[in-house]
Protein backbone atom coordinates (compact mmCIF):
# COMPACT_ATOMS: atom_id res chain seq x y z
CA UNK A 1 0.00 0.00 0.00
CA UNK A 2 1.54 3.29 -1.14
CA UNK A 3 0.69 6.35 0.96
CA UNK A 4 1.98 9.68 -0.30
CA UNK A 5 2.34 12.63 2.07
CA UNK A 6 1.55 15.96 0.39
CA UNK A 7 2.11 19.36 1.99
CA UNK A 8 0.05 22.01 0.18
CA UNK A 9 1.90 25.32 0.44
CA UNK A 10 0.15 28.32 -1.08
CA UNK A 11 2.13 31.55 -1.06
CA UNK A 12 -0.71 33.98 -1.68
CA UNK A 13 -2.62 33.70 1.58
CA UNK A 14 -5.04 36.59 2.03
CA UNK A 15 -4.43 37.15 5.75
CA UNK A 16 -0.75 36.21 5.90
CA UNK A 17 0.93 36.36 2.47
CA UNK A 18 4.02 34.21 2.07
CA UNK A 19 3.41 32.30 5.29
CA UNK A 20 5.03 29.00 4.18
CA UNK A 21 8.34 30.89 4.16
CA UNK A 22 7.65 32.86 7.34
CA UNK A 23 10.59 32.57 9.73
CA UNK A 24 10.10 30.51 12.89
CA UNK A 25 13.19 30.21 15.05
CA UNK A 26 15.56 30.45 12.10
CA UNK A 27 13.68 28.12 9.73
CA UNK A 28 10.70 28.74 7.43
CA UNK A 29 7.33 27.33 8.45
CA UNK A 30 7.35 24.76 5.66
CA UNK A 31 10.58 23.30 7.03
CA UNK A 32 8.97 22.60 10.40
CA UNK A 33 5.98 20.87 8.80
CA UNK A 34 8.24 18.75 6.58
CA UNK A 35 10.41 17.66 9.52
CA UNK A 36 7.36 16.47 11.43
CA UNK A 37 5.98 14.59 8.42
CA UNK A 38 9.25 12.82 7.66
CA UNK A 39 9.08 11.11 11.05
CA UNK A 40 6.07 9.08 9.87
CA UNK A 41 7.51 5.81 8.60
CA UNK A 42 4.32 4.73 6.84
CA UNK A 43 4.62 7.50 4.26
CA UNK A 44 6.27 6.22 1.09
CA UNK A 45 7.33 9.75 0.17
CA UNK A 46 6.63 13.36 1.11
CA UNK A 47 6.44 16.32 -1.21
CA UNK A 48 5.48 19.97 -1.11
CA UNK A 49 2.79 21.02 -3.60
CA UNK A 50 3.06 24.71 -4.43
CA UNK A 51 2.33 27.30 -7.11
CA UNK A 52 5.16 29.57 -6.00
CA UNK A 53 8.72 29.68 -7.38
CA UNK A 54 10.22 30.99 -4.12
CA UNK A 55 8.83 28.01 -2.21
CA UNK A 56 9.98 25.65 -4.97
CA UNK A 57 13.49 27.14 -4.90
CA UNK A 58 13.69 26.75 -1.13
CA UNK A 59 12.63 23.10 -1.44
CA UNK A 60 15.17 22.47 -4.19
CA UNK A 61 17.98 24.09 -2.19
CA UNK A 62 17.12 22.03 0.88
CA UNK A 63 16.55 18.60 -0.67
CA UNK A 64 12.78 18.66 -0.15
CA UNK A 65 10.73 16.99 -2.86
CA UNK A 66 8.20 19.31 -4.46
CA UNK A 67 5.75 19.53 -7.34
CA UNK A 68 4.62 22.69 -9.08
CA UNK A 69 0.83 22.97 -9.23
CA UNK A 70 -1.48 25.42 -10.93
CA UNK A 71 -1.90 28.98 -9.69
CA UNK A 72 -5.60 28.49 -10.36
CA UNK A 73 -6.15 25.86 -7.64
CA UNK A 74 -9.09 27.22 -5.59
CA UNK A 75 -8.28 25.12 -2.50
CA UNK A 76 -5.94 22.51 -1.08
CA UNK A 77 -8.06 19.56 -2.25
CA UNK A 78 -7.71 20.68 -5.85
CA UNK A 79 -3.97 20.98 -5.27
CA UNK A 80 -3.81 17.40 -3.98
CA UNK A 81 -5.89 16.34 -6.99
CA UNK A 82 -3.28 17.84 -9.32
CA UNK A 83 -0.59 15.85 -7.51
CA UNK A 84 -2.66 12.68 -7.99
CA UNK A 85 -2.71 13.35 -11.73
CA UNK A 86 1.09 13.12 -11.85
CA UNK A 87 1.93 10.65 -9.09
CA UNK A 88 0.12 7.36 -8.50
CA UNK A 89 -0.61 6.23 -4.94
CA UNK A 90 -3.23 4.28 -3.03
CA UNK A 91 -3.79 7.19 -0.64
CA UNK A 92 -2.81 10.85 -0.50
CA UNK A 93 -2.39 12.38 2.94
CA UNK A 94 -2.70 16.15 2.96
CA UNK A 95 -0.65 17.81 5.72
CA UNK A 96 -1.37 21.52 5.91
CA UNK A 97 1.70 23.64 5.28
CA UNK A 98 0.57 26.13 7.91
CA UNK A 99 0.62 23.77 10.92
CA UNK A 100 4.28 23.82 12.05
CA UNK A 101 3.38 22.17 15.37
CA UNK A 102 1.65 19.14 13.89
CA UNK A 103 2.81 16.04 15.74
CA UNK A 104 3.78 12.82 13.90
CA UNK A 105 1.18 10.84 15.87
CA UNK A 106 -1.55 13.06 14.42
CA UNK A 107 -0.47 12.17 10.89
CA UNK A 108 -0.30 8.50 11.82
CA UNK A 109 -3.86 8.63 13.19
CA UNK A 110 -5.12 9.84 9.80
CA UNK A 111 -3.64 6.85 7.95
CA UNK A 112 -6.03 4.13 6.73
CA UNK A 113 -5.97 0.63 8.13
CA UNK A 114 -6.70 -1.24 4.90
CA UNK A 115 -6.68 -0.79 1.15
CA UNK A 116 -10.09 0.63 0.20
CA UNK A 117 -10.51 1.82 -3.36
CA UNK A 118 -14.06 0.96 -4.46
CA UNK A 119 -15.59 4.34 -3.66
CA UNK A 120 -14.48 7.82 -2.52
CA UNK A 121 -12.64 7.57 0.80
CA UNK A 122 -11.83 10.28 3.33
CA UNK A 123 -10.34 10.09 6.81
CA UNK A 124 -9.55 13.13 8.95
CA UNK A 125 -8.65 13.98 12.53
CA UNK A 126 -10.03 16.37 15.11
CA UNK A 127 -9.36 17.70 18.57
CA UNK A 128 -11.81 18.85 21.21
CA UNK A 129 -12.07 22.58 21.83
CA UNK A 130 -12.82 23.70 25.36
CA UNK A 131 -11.80 27.37 25.28
CA UNK A 132 -14.71 29.64 24.38
CA UNK A 133 -12.47 31.87 22.26
CA UNK A 134 -11.49 28.87 20.10
CA UNK A 135 -15.07 27.70 19.80
CA UNK A 136 -16.21 31.13 18.65
CA UNK A 137 -13.31 31.62 16.24
CA UNK A 138 -14.73 31.34 12.70
CA UNK A 139 -11.35 30.23 11.31
CA UNK A 140 -11.78 26.97 13.26
CA UNK A 141 -13.98 24.55 11.34
CA UNK A 142 -16.20 22.71 13.81
CA UNK A 143 -17.58 19.25 13.07
CA UNK A 144 -20.45 17.18 14.46
CA UNK A 145 -20.05 13.39 14.37
CA UNK A 146 -22.24 10.36 14.85
CA UNK A 147 -21.33 7.59 17.28
CA UNK A 148 -19.16 5.87 14.65
CA UNK A 149 -17.09 8.96 13.87
CA UNK A 150 -18.92 9.81 10.66
CA UNK A 151 -19.36 13.52 10.02
CA UNK A 152 -22.92 14.84 10.11
CA UNK A 153 -22.13 18.50 9.46
CA UNK A 154 -19.36 21.10 9.50
CA UNK A 155 -19.60 24.79 10.27
CA UNK A 156 -17.58 27.84 11.19
CA UNK A 157 -20.22 28.58 13.80
CA UNK A 158 -20.02 27.09 17.33
CA UNK A 159 -21.74 23.72 16.92
CA UNK A 160 -23.38 21.90 18.54
CA UNK A 161 -25.22 24.53 20.59
CA UNK A 162 -27.59 23.90 23.49
CA UNK A 163 -31.15 25.17 23.38
CA UNK A 164 -30.16 28.04 25.68
CA UNK A 165 -27.53 29.13 23.16
CA UNK A 166 -24.51 28.00 25.17
CA UNK A 167 -21.84 25.85 23.51
CA UNK A 168 -19.48 24.23 26.00
CA UNK A 169 -17.46 21.98 23.72
CA UNK A 170 -16.81 21.58 20.01
CA UNK A 171 -14.72 19.34 17.77
CA UNK A 172 -12.24 21.11 15.50
CA UNK A 173 -11.06 19.55 12.25
CA UNK A 174 -7.24 19.52 12.09
CA UNK A 175 -5.39 19.97 8.81
CA UNK A 176 -4.36 16.37 8.19
CA UNK A 177 -6.62 14.47 5.80
CA UNK A 178 -6.43 11.22 3.83
CA UNK A 179 -8.02 10.83 0.39
CA UNK A 180 -8.05 8.08 -2.18
CA UNK A 181 -7.97 8.89 -5.90
CA UNK A 182 -11.71 8.39 -6.25
CA UNK A 183 -12.42 11.06 -3.62
CA UNK A 184 -10.07 13.54 -5.28
CA UNK A 185 -11.52 12.87 -8.73
CA UNK A 186 -15.04 13.37 -7.43
CA UNK A 187 -14.23 16.64 -5.70
CA UNK A 188 -12.36 18.10 -8.66
CA UNK A 189 -15.24 17.46 -11.06
CA UNK A 190 -18.28 18.09 -8.85
CA UNK A 191 -19.81 21.60 -8.71
CA UNK A 192 -19.71 23.66 -5.53
CA UNK A 193 -22.79 23.01 -3.40
CA UNK A 194 -25.03 25.53 -1.70
CA UNK A 195 -23.87 24.70 1.84
CA UNK A 196 -20.23 24.76 0.77
CA UNK A 197 -20.77 28.23 -0.67
CA UNK A 198 -22.51 29.52 2.45
CA UNK A 199 -20.06 28.09 5.01
CA UNK A 200 -16.93 28.40 2.83
CA UNK A 201 -15.95 24.85 3.82
CA UNK A 202 -14.68 22.63 0.99
CA UNK A 203 -15.62 19.33 2.63
CA UNK A 204 -19.32 20.09 2.56
CA UNK A 205 -19.16 19.22 -1.14
CA UNK A 206 -18.71 15.60 -0.09
CA UNK A 207 -21.47 15.67 2.52
CA UNK A 208 -23.96 17.35 0.20
CA UNK A 209 -23.45 14.46 -2.21
CA UNK A 210 -23.80 11.71 0.39
CA UNK A 211 -20.11 10.83 0.59
CA UNK A 212 -18.96 9.71 4.02
CA UNK A 213 -16.32 11.67 5.92
CA UNK A 214 -14.83 9.82 8.87
CA UNK A 215 -12.84 11.40 11.70
CA UNK A 216 -10.65 10.17 14.54
CA UNK A 217 -9.80 12.08 17.70
CA UNK A 218 -6.28 13.18 18.59
CA UNK A 219 -4.81 15.09 21.49
CA UNK A 220 -2.76 17.89 20.03
CA UNK A 221 -1.63 21.47 20.53
CA UNK A 222 -1.33 22.03 16.79
CA UNK A 223 -3.11 24.95 15.17
CA UNK A 224 -3.15 26.58 11.76
CA UNK A 225 -1.16 29.79 11.35
CA UNK A 226 -3.59 32.16 9.64
CA UNK A 227 -2.72 35.58 11.06
CA UNK A 228 0.33 37.52 12.33
CA UNK A 229 -0.77 36.82 15.90
CA UNK A 230 -0.91 33.08 15.12
CA UNK A 231 2.62 33.32 13.76
CA UNK A 232 3.88 34.96 16.95
CA UNK A 233 2.16 32.26 18.99
CA UNK A 234 3.83 29.53 16.90
CA UNK A 235 7.22 31.20 17.31
CA UNK A 236 6.79 31.34 21.07
CA UNK A 237 5.71 27.71 21.34
CA UNK A 238 8.46 26.37 19.08
CA UNK A 239 11.05 28.52 20.81
CA UNK A 240 9.98 26.94 24.08
CA UNK A 241 10.19 23.43 22.64
CA UNK A 242 13.43 23.83 20.66
CA UNK A 243 16.20 26.28 20.20
CA UNK A 244 17.39 26.68 16.60
CA UNK A 245 20.55 24.73 17.40
CA UNK A 246 18.68 21.84 18.96
CA UNK A 247 16.34 21.71 15.97
CA UNK A 248 19.29 21.54 13.57
CA UNK A 249 20.95 18.74 15.53
CA UNK A 250 17.74 16.70 15.69
CA UNK A 251 16.51 17.14 12.15
CA UNK A 252 19.47 17.70 9.83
Amino acid sequence: MKILGVIPARFSSTRLPGKPLADICGKPMIWWVYQQARQVAQLADILVATENLEIAEYCQDNSINYLMTSKDCPNHIHRIYEVSQDISADYYVSINGDEPLIEPHCIETALPDTLFQLEPYFLGIYRVLTELSEIQDSSNVKIVLDLLGNCLYQSRAPIPVRKNGISQQSKKAIGVECFNKEALDFFAHAPMGRLEEIEDIDHLRFLENGIRLQYREVRSDSFSVDTPSDLERARAMISKLYSSQIAKEEYE
